[in-house]
């Protein structure tokens, strides 16, 4: 190939002027003496890129998203995005921007793309995607700061990181009009597995429980549209209703059908919202507030929501400067709030996230909650109006009659065996989905999803209890391994797998979905309950306790597991609470007094460290996340914590 020949001689008609836009600014007296430099050089921009000179003097709206790829206009990838949850969200932008320009408005738009936590399992990836959250926020607040003359911003976003990092954004904007646009939800293949189950297909093949011709053909067509996120209850999905609990979505938009009408309709929905704040003179401020904090984390418990939130929901509060929830706010929240949808993976019935959509989505969720006393209707929401006045219009609405419908029409399904009723979410047996455990391994805390725990491994009284050998693991790679039955001393049925130093400081807080999703579909995996410093997605299944605190980085007793100690679990479902202790070793059993003094008098792990190719960028998140309240802080930075310990030490 010869760099600088080419057979087109037309590449070398080189223009070097042009006639410029045609027209002239819509400039005045008052514009040219009073306006800064920057708003009318502004405009000579906006003109250079084909806008109509004299309609540039209108209110400027700033739409942001984290739409990833880039798609031809039928709809065939150029370049593929990332994941179907940003693939399709240039629509959703063309939708709002036209709609304001219809509302005589100026849109602007910017894009921070956003990584995939399913196409990073088990890479160093992973490294990044909880840091990555915290940049993108930075990023997003700075492009809204760096268009002075904007109005009001339009956030669109979803998945796992993108969507909480545009949380944290608009929070932040305090005397700003926001509205969030939730990206939706991707649909289920008429026939084959979801995007969930199909992430074990390496664990399973490897186990001989599929053919490589059935891995093959399930791993390509999981995804049965080529936008939004994924179809069960994960991180993606739950952060969508999370953002419409607090306010920041309008009504009845969270986990929507990609591509389809009604998701278009809801950037339009947006748009509205958005110009009607601006008139009521309402900010980000009114909305995002400590009463819808608290409302968010009670949809989220009546939801079942991804443990993932636990982290962004505090970092929420913090971008609008509040109250951070702590592990007894949630402890006390989950006490309280029944457990009232049934979607994947939560159960007793699997139903996609679709489905909780047409059931009623989270205004039918709430209209339960203010039942039963949970939720402050006071709360604004991005409509201008409080969320009793929006519950009691939801209640008769078109709307949510003709969707409840559809649902029995097209899948033979009755709304309320999603979203159940108080009385009947107590007869069907749910239960709340988080307890958190604690004990002399979890001193500060930690999470399981206890609901997703096999129900054959309770008793009568819906507790788990468990005790079995530890078997110790440094690293994912290596705990997987012996999952897949690929090392020299493959995991057993009864042990309990510890996998230490994945917290901030040692991976970024990687996610370790790979293991879950093995132990759940593994025939044997419901036997082996797994501790870790790490998280987990969403749709993680069984007895997986992850967030544990201290991290073992930081001392946390978990990094002081051996081998062959003997650990006790307990996770007691209805009363939201449970325990992980060391109780014995080298065969001899004895209690949880002698297991924390043994625990002080051991050291750590020798061959605990942060991973060798930990990007210096996490390094210095886990850092500064450390020193601001770390995992249960919601993993942020925190400047007035760090300029005071710097200032301590001047």
């Amino acid at each position: 190939m010869n760099l600088f020949e080419n057979d087109k001689p037309e590449i070398y008609e080189v223009q070097t002027t042009a006639d410029g836009p045609i027209g002239e600014l819509p400039l005045t007296d008052e514009i040219l003496r009073h306006r800064p430099s920057g708003d009318l050089f502004g405009w000579t921009q906006d003109a250079a890129m084909g806008w109509q000179p004299a309609q540039l003097n209108r209110d400027e709206y700033l739409i942001l998203s984290t739409m990833g790829g880039l798609r031809a206009e039928d709809g065939s990838p150029i370049a593929l995005g990332y994941h179907t949850g940003h693939w399709e969200l240039g629509l959703l932008v063309k939708a709002a921007a036209n709609h304001i320009r219809d509302k005589s408005g100026l849109p602007f738009a910017g894009y921070v793309s956003d990584p995939c936590d399913g196409r990073s399992q088990g890479t160093s990836g992973m490294f990044d995607s909880l840091a990555w959250r915290n940049d993108a926020a930075i990023v997003f607040r700075r492009l809204i700061r760096s268009l002075p003359t904007r109005k009001g911003v339009v956030g669109i976003a979803t998945c796992d990181k993108g969507h909480p990092a545009m949380m944290m954004a608009l929070a932040a904007m305090k005397d700003l009009p926001v509205v969030l646009v939730p990206g939706g939800v991707t649909l289920p293949p008429t026939r084959g597995e979801d995007a969930g189950k199909i992430q074990t297909i390496g664990a399973r093949y490897s186990h001989g429980l599929i053919s490589l011709q059935e891995a093959a053909e399930l791993g390509c067509r999981a995804c049965a549209t080529p936008g939004g996120g994924c179809q069960f209850f994960g991180t993606a999905a739950t952060s969508q209703v999370v953002g419409e609990a607090l306010g920041l979505s309008v009504p009845h938009s969270a986990l929507a059908p990609s591509g389809q009408e009604i998701w278009i309709d809801a950037a339009r929905r947006s748009v509205e919202a958005l110009m009607l704040q601006k008139k009521l003179g309402l900010n980000a401020g009114d909305i995002v507030t400590d009463k819808s904090i608290r409302n968010a984390m009670v949809v989220h418990a009546a939801c079942g929501g991804s443990t993932n939130l636990l982290l962004h929901i505090p970092a929420i509060a913090h971008a609008a400067k509040l109250a951070r929830p702590t592990v007894e706010d949630w402890t006390d929240v989950n006490r309280q709030t029944p457990r009232l949808v049934s979607v994947l993976p939560n159960g007793p019935m699997d139903h996609p996230t679709v489905r909780f959509f047409l059931a009623g989505g989270v205004p039918e969720v709430c209209l339960h909650l203010r039942d039963l006393g949970l939720i402050d209707g006071t709360a604004m929401t991005a409509i201008g109006k409080p969320l009793d006045e929006v519950l009691d219009q939801w209640k008769t609405s078109d709307r949510r009659t003709r969707l409840r419908d559809r649902l029995l029409e097209a899948d033979g399904v009755d709304p309320d065996t999603v979203i159940f009723s108080p009385q009947n979410a107590r007869d069907r047996g749910l239960t709340g989905t988080l307890v958190f455990p604690s004990g002399n391994l979890a001193p500060d805390g930690s999470v399981v999803k206890a609901t997703t725990i096999d129900p054959s491994l309770l008793d009568e009284n819906r507790v788990f209890k468990f005790r079995g050998a530890a078997r110790v693991f440094a690293s994912e790679s290596s705990a997987i391994a012996a999952i897949k039955g690929q090392s020299e001393s493959p995991v057993k049925p009864g042990e309990v797998i510890v996998l230490a130093g994945c917290g901030p400081i040692g991976t970024g807080m990687e996610e370790t979905y790979q293991l879950t999703s093995a132990l759940k579909h593994l025939p044997w995996g419901k036997q082996c309950p797994l501790l870790t410093d790490a998280r987990f997605s969403g749709v993680s299944t069984g007895a997986c306790i992850g967030h544990i605190g201290p991290e073992a980085l930081s001392g946390g007793p978990i990094g002081k597991v051996i081998d062959g100690d003997i650990l006790e679990i307990e996770v007691d479902l209805p009363n939201v609470k449970g325990k992980i202790n060391l109780i014995g070793s080298n065969g001899a059993v004895h209690d949880a007094a002698w297991g924390e003094q043994a625990l002080l008098s051991r050291r750590m792990n020798a061959e605990l460290a942060p991973v060798d190719n930990l990007p210096d960028d996490t390094r210095l998140w886990s850092i500064l996340q450390g020193l601001s309240g770390g995992t249960w802080g919601g993993c942020v930075y925190d400047h007035e914590s760090l300029s005071k310990l710097l200032a301590s030490k001047l």
